[in-house]
This record gives structure tokens, sequence and C-alpha cells, in this order.
């Protein structure tokens, strides 16, 4: 894919479907409880309705895309372990022993684990759409080519393309690549204006030291390329890795699609923030799953203005929060297409009441 093709694109996204919305809406205000009783699972029907342009929904196949890239960064001491587990770690996907496989068979969730660029040779059993086999160290210069980092959101889009043409109507985002908290911090960094300091986690559990070693590849890595924090795509070249490119690809299908896409953690979301920077009518596809203990979660969740319906300490990756978000869309479907109403019960209907709230 080109970059003219990659403008296109977001140009054809289409707003939400506020009818659709609203229809959504007056169906849940026909049930027979508190009006607004479910909260955050009513409005993420209702959002989930106005990018399909539908209130009917059909979730029954589902599915989580792991996106698996090494990353140059690793290099330099970011991380506990060295790049080889990123490749141990995808043939376990593979081989479906991995927590999301396991979270993932109890939500009858497909998962498809996928390989943007892992160093060595292909994985078997794991999808192959890499672009080169890792990133470049960004404290040398940049990640990747701004021509890679396009091809990468254009296999993120083709994904969606297939899985919705196999009948998927939920996704959920996924992502497996040592270093990875790296570039995100980095990226979010540069795209909300942020200290450093502010927005480095300790990611899969580093010492101070380490954590230290972190934020200095991050300073180095920004003051050597120079992203523009005004084009995401400058930033996500310089300073991202193929599996962030990627996502940003699945959200932006997903909004072209008309696919509601979980966002996972702190690295999926960073995803998003990049394809909302690059196409903002793509927000409509982008639904948060859960608020990462990454210290910089809530500013990224925060900037993309999403609220997360799980709040449970979670930083395990792959997908696990998002899958974790899985049961309870099915559970709000549960309500929002078997409670009675009303009318089916003799009762008077609720009417929104001045000065109602907790």
């Amino acid at each position: 894919m080109t970059e003219k093709e990659l403008a296109a694109l977001c140009a054809a996204v289409t707003p939400p479907d506020e009818a659709a919305r609203a229809a959504a809406h007056a169906h849940w205000a026909s049930l027979a409880k508190p009006l607004g009783g479910l909260g955050g699972l009513e409005t993420t029907i209702e959002d989930a309705a106005a990018l399909t342009g539908s209130a009917k929904l059909d979730i029954s196949r589902r599915a989580v895309l792991v996106l698996c890239a090494d990353n140059g960064v690793v290099a330099q001491g970011v991380s506990q372990t060295d790049s080889s587990v990123t490749r141990v770690v995808a043939q376990n996907l593979a081989a479906r022993r991995t927590s999301v496989c396991r979270m993932a068979q109890t939500a009858r969730c497909e998962v498809v684990p996928v390989d943007m660029g892992i160093a060595g040779e292909p994985v078997p059993g794991v999808l192959d759409c890499r672009i080169a086999p890792g990133t470049a160290d960004f404290t040398f210069g940049p990640a990747m080519s701004r021509a890679e980092a396009v091809e990468a959101i254009g296999r993120g889009i083709q994904l969606v393309r297939e899985q919705k043409k196999a009948g998927v109507g939920l996704l959920a985002t996924g992502e497996m690549g040592i270093g990875n908290t790296t570039t995100s911090s980095a990226v979010a960094a540069v795209l909300l204006g942020q200290p450093v300091e502010v927005m480095t986690g300790r990611g899969a559990g580093l010492s101070d030291e380490g954590l230290a070693r972190k934020i200095d590849a991050i300073h180095r890595g920004i003051a050597k390329n120079q992203p523009d924090s005004a084009d995401a795509l400058d930033v996500l070249a310089k300073l991202g890795g193929f599996d962030i490119a990627g996502l940003c690809g699945v959200f932006l299908g997903g909004a072209l699609e008309g696919v509601p896409v979980l966002a996972d953690g702190f690295i999926s979301c960073v995803a998003a923030l990049c394809t909302v920077r690059l196409c903002p009518a793509a927000a409509k596809a982008v639904f948060a799953s859960h608020c990462s203990t990454e210290p910089a979660a809530k500013l990224v969740l925060d900037a993309l203005n999403k609220k997360a319906l799980i709040t449970a300490g979670l930083h395990l990756g792959e997908g696990t929060g998002a899958v974790a978000a899985i049961p309870l869309w099915d559970m709000a479907l549960a309500v929002y297409d078997g409670c009675y109403s009303f009318e089916e019960g003799g009762i008077e209907a609720y009417t929104p009441q001045e000065g109602e709230g907790c």
C-alpha cells in the first residue's frame, strides 16, 4: 500500500451512524429495568450500533489478532529478556498454550497469531504478514522506513477484511514483542507531548536500573530522530514497531469495515492513538477493554476519550485484557436481545427524572 492509498482510505471512513445509535438507545430504554442500569455495557452496544449501522448486533464469531514483532531497541537493555522470547511465545501461541489462548477458549474466541516482523525464519502456524525480521534500533536512526510503516498498516487493514469475510463480528487486539513497551512509550510521549519519565513504566518487570536504561534509550531515540508530533506516521516510523503499525491498521480496518475492535492495554491503545491521529473518524471502531497498570495507560485512554470496561490491574499483554472483556459484551447482548420489555411485563415505562443520579 502507498501513502496516497492510505490517505484515500482514511478519507473514506464515514462518521458514526447516529440513527442506529438512537435506535439501540431506544431499545435499551424499552426494557424492563432501570434506565441506563447497565452503564457502560449499554453505551458500548450503542457505540457498536453506530459503528455497524445497525441496532441488531451479531458477535457470535469473534477473534483476537495477536501481532508479533521484534524491536531493535532491545539491544539497549530495555527489557528483562532478549528478543528470542518473542519467537518462543509466538510458537506457543501457534500451539494454543499461552494465557490468551486459554482465556480465548472460555470466551469462544479464535486466536490468530500474526508475524509482523519476528527475527529469524517464519514461525510455523503463525500467519506470515512480516514486513522485515524486526525493526532497527531507534537510538541509531528510524525504527523503520515510512514506506514500511504504511505497508504494515495496510496489512493490518487486510487482516480485518479477511476476518469480516469469514463472518467475524468482533475483534480483539493483542501483541507480542520484547521491547514493545519501550516503543509504545516513545510514540506516546511524542504524540501526547508528555515527559518520557511520565510515559514509561517497568513493562514486564524491570529493575530500577533497567527502567533508567529504558528511559535513557527513549530520550536518545527521540533526540536522534526528531519525530514530528503533528505527523503520526512520522512518529510511528521513527519510534514504533511493526506490531504497533499493524494494530494501527487493524483499528483503521475496523472503521472501514464496520467491525468493533477491542483495544487491549497500553500498547494497542497507543496503536489506536496513532490511528486516530491519522484518521480522527476511525475512533468509532476503538473500544477500550481495560486500563493497564502501565503508568501512561490512563493518559492514552483519556486522549482517545475512551472508558475501559475493566479495571483489574492487568498487564500481561497478548490481548488478554481485550479477550476478558468479550464475556461482558455477551452478557450485555443477552439482556439487550432477551430481556422482557415494560410493555410485555405490564409495567409502566420508566422515564428520565430531573436530577436523577447515583
